[in-house]
This record gives structure tokens, C-alpha cells and sequence, in this order.
């Protein structure tokens, strides 16, 4: 393949996107002839840096250098996230970026979402070495703690799940139907949330921990930016950040500890893999994620890789919501499987809702549908590519594929095309990388005792 001058290989083509330009194997390919060298920092929460150093090519690539440099830095504030962006090196190319990350610009969402995380105004700087800062990452333990009477909490946008657990074995365990994402009133998240944690405490002599799995993006224990509470007028914005500290509360002074739901899931693929370097993706509605270390640490990062890119082609699949084009909840997600089903002959009944047509697609995969398994072949095409990406950035033993696209003959499809492509187009990876769907000790361990497992007593 060849995009803006960059000729690259690539054995294994989705069929039914044919013009998928992956960044990874590309990002290769350009910086094969790299040498110009700049380096990008992402200043976070508590003094947090990350930094990270790439390369240009000479200034007859500016068209190729300009993308390359917009989509890494791209890649790195929705994997890292950050209210500041400096970029020392190559200042030509990086002054067209800083024109596009400003209000109302080009990325005027991602510059809006990053204030709402840090509550201060993001920016990108453009600064010499001697203003460059050095790397301050803040690796923290998460979980595996199993001593005691603990609360676990799974908060989800169409369910919610709570298990009392008792020195690491579940002693009662209930799932609730609730709709916090249509909700305008706060009381209603608070009191599901209260009632939640009374259950379980009632199934418990004692209460001696509080560990919550919930989706969002967090600073500590506050949501800041979080679907379940959509709807929450922004007036409420404080009593947002504390609800679930104040929900405690009702509990007794206890410990509670908060995490992403993605994070969760990469800990209890920890737990049941017994190892670190743990990456777990749930395709659903959109792309969730998360990550621990070999330590099995989590590294304060976003993880938001539902907006990190994934494909570079122009006409890519726009997001709605970020309005960007080719970034991964359009690769990994229930809009793949629409987006596809088309392309391999399945008319979608209009009438149906998202996710009834990713079932209408999933139950003619079921009955040997050719083109409904082509969708789901696809999707593993997508994935082994954009391991070659991902693998640039996380340390990865592991990658647990979860969420309602991977269930059923379709999950196993897309596993089986994975490993298939990796074999063939990257072996190094496919020697260090188990891709799998989670097994039955993983689903014993849960995501709401894994979130049991959070704070330390």
C-alpha cells in the first residue's frame, strides 16, 4: 500500500474496508527513514508527566510528517491524557498542530473534553529542551486484595451489579435493570448507588472496604467525565465529583476506591491470568479499555482508546461525537459490525435499534451466514493491525477481548482472524501477545469482585 508517499506492506487487508490504511504498520513504514527527532510531554493531575520522543522525516515529506506527528500526538492524549501538551523539535510542523488544538478549531472537542477532566485550560506549547520537562510517571497498585468483608460495585449505563465479598469468595451477588443515563436528577444515580452498597452490607457482619468499577474517566474517586451521568445539570458538577464517596458514607467510614470500568476488567484478567501486562477491550456500544502493568500497577492514564486513532484513510468513518475520522470505537464497537454488515450484503431492518442489528447480524453469523462471519473476520483483521499500534505504547502479555461484539460464533471469529494476521504479519508479536476471550476463571473472578478487590484495608 502507499499513502502520502509512505509504501508500506500489507498482507492481509480487511475485505470488506479495502481502503484501511492502519496507522501502525504505516507509522512504521515512516519512521523507517526517519531522523529528525521530537519529543511530546503530557502533563496531568498531581504533577504527572508522561514523555515520549519520535521523528520526521526531511521537509519534502511535510505532508506525511504533518499527519504522522497530529496522529501520535492524537494517539497519545486519549491513551495519556493531559491539560498541557509541550512538543520540543521540529516547530514547523508542530506550530500547524497547536493551530488545530485551539477553541473552536479543528479539535475543539478533545480541547473542551480535557478541560472538563482537569478543570483548567488545555494547551499545546511549543517549547526549546531547556523548557521541556522530565518524565514524572506515578505508577499505582491496584486490587488483589481479598482479606475481609468487601463491597464490590460494577456500575454500568443499562445495569448495575454489586457482590458481598468474604476473604476473596462472593457470598451474594444481584444485578439491577436502572437508567442513569436518562436520569436529570441526581438523586436518582445516588440512591441506586446507596441502595447497591446497603444490599450487600446486609449479606456481611461487617463492611471493611468499598471497591467501585465504573465507567468513566476519573481523578481519584471523582467522575469527571462519566455517560451515567449525562444528563446531571452542570450546576451539580461538585456533587457529581463526590457521589461516590458520599455514598460511602451511608456505609460507615470505611475505605472505597474508585476505578475505570476498563481498568477493572485488565485487573481481573490479572488476577485470573495470575500475570501482568494486561490490556482488556470490551466492544460494545463504543470501545472501552484498560490496562495494567507487569507490576500490575495501573499507570494513571486515560485509556480512552475509543477516540485514539486507528485508521488513516480520509473517508474513514466519522465519530459523531468527536467528530474525528478513523479513531477505534468505529473499528472496535457494535457501529463496526453496522457499518460492515452492508458492504457484505446483509440489509439491516431500519426499524431495529443499534443494538438489535449487531443481534440480527450476530444470530446470522450463528446459522453460517457467509458474509455475517465475513463482519466478524473483519473486525480480527482490524485488530491484529492495530495491535502492531497499541504495542507501541503498552507492554502487552496479554489482550482479553470482552463486550457484547465478541460474544457468541462472532467473538471466536474474531479471535481465530487476530492471531491468524499476527502470525503471519507480525510473528514478534504474536510470540509476546496472547489474544483471547476470557476463560471461565476469569468470569468466576468478575468485575464486581475484582472492584471488591480495590482498596487495601
Amino acid at each position: 500500500m502507499k499513502y502520502l508517499n509512505i509504501s508500506f506492506d500489507l498482507k492481509n487487508k480487511p475485505s470488506l474496508d479495502p481502503g484501511f490504511v492502519p496507522f501502525g504498520p504505516w507509522a512504521d513504514a515512516f519512521l523507517a527513514e526517519a531522523k529528525r527527532p521530537f519529543s511530546v510531554a503530557l502533563e496531568r493531575e498531581n504533577g504527572k508527566v508522561s514523555v515520549f520522543h519520535s521523528f520526521l522525516r526531511d521537509e519534502s515529506f511535510a505532508e506525511a510528517n504533518a499527519r504522522y506527528m497530529e496522529r501520535y500526538v492524537k494517539f497519545l492524549l486519549w491513551s495519556v491524557g493531559g491539560w498541557r501538551v509541550k512538543i520540543c523539535g521540529c516547530e514547523e510542523t508542530a506550530q500547524k498542530l497547536l493551530e488545530d488544538y485551539q477553541e473552536g478549531a479543528k479539535r475543539d472537542f478533545d480541547v473542551h473534553f480535557m478541560f472538563d477532566i482537569y478543570e483548567r485550560p488545555f494547551e499545546i506549547q511549543i517549547c526549546d529542551e531547556a523548557h521541556f520537562p522530565a518524565a514524572n510517571e506515578q505508577p499505582k497498585s491496584i486490587g488483589g486484595h481479598l482479606d475481609g468483608c468487601r463491597i464490590g460495585f460494577d456500575a454500568g449505563g443499562s445495569d448495575r451489579k454489586v457482590s458481598a465479598v468474604i476473604d476473596g469468595k462472593s457470598v451474594y451477588s444481584e444485578e439491577v435493570v436502572w437508567f442513569p443515563k436518562q436520569s436529570e436528577d441526581l438523586d436518582y444515580q445516588y440512591s441506586g448507588i446507596v441502595e447497591a452498597f446497603k444490599t450487600a452490607a446486609s449479606k456481611m457482619p461487617r463492611v471493611d472496604a468499598i471497591g467501585v468499577s465504573s465507567a468513566g474517566t476519573f481523578v481519584g474517586n471523582s467522575p469527571m467525565v462519566c455517560s451515567l451521568f449525562i444528563k446531571i445539570p452542570r450546576s451539580r458538577r461538585e456533587e457529581v465529583k463526590s457521589i461516590y464517596d458520599r455514598a460511602a458514607k451511608e456505609i460507615g467510614d470505611v475505605p472505597i476506591v474508585v476505578a475505570n470500568d476498563g481498568d477493572v476488567t485488565a485487573l481481573a484478567g490479572a488476577m485470573s491470568l495470575d500475570s501482568g501486562s494486561v490490556m482488556g477491550i470490551a466492544m460494545g456500544t463504543s470501545e472501552a479499555a484498560g490496562y495494567v502493568n507487569s507490576e500490575r500497577q495501573i499507570l494513571g492514564w486515560f485509556n480512552e482508546l475509543a477516540f485514539a486513532p486507528v485508521d488513516l484513510q480520509e473517508d474513514a468513518m466519522q465519530d459523531e461525537w468527536s467528530t474525528d475520522y478513523g479513531v477505534g470505537c468505529k473499528y472496535f464497537s457494535q457501529d463496526a459490525v453496522i457499518k460492515l454488515a452492508p458492504r457484505a450484503g446483509i440489509e439491516l431492518p431500519e426499524e431495529l435499534s443499534l443494538a438489535d442489528k449487531l443481534k440480527f447480524v450476530q444470530k446470522l453469523a450463528e446459522e453460517g451466514h457467509e458474509g455475517a462471519r465475513e463482519v466478524f473476520v473483519n473486525i480480527g483483521t482490524y485488530l491484529a493491525h492495530t495491535l502492531s499500534l497499541y504495542a507501541r505504547f503498552y507492554n502487552l502479555r496479554y489482550l482479553l477481548v470482552l463486550g457484547r461484539v465478541a460474544s457468541g460464533v462472532g467473538g471466536d471469529l474474531l479471535i481465530e482472524e487476530c492471531n491468524r494476521v499476527l502470525q503471519e504479519e507480525y510473528p514478534q508479536l504474536a510470540e509476546k501477545i496472547t489474544v483471547m476471550l476470557p476463560d471461565e476463571k476469569a468470569r468466576r473472578v468478575g468485575q464486581s469482585i475484582a472492584a471488591a478487590s480495590l482498596p487495601e484495608i
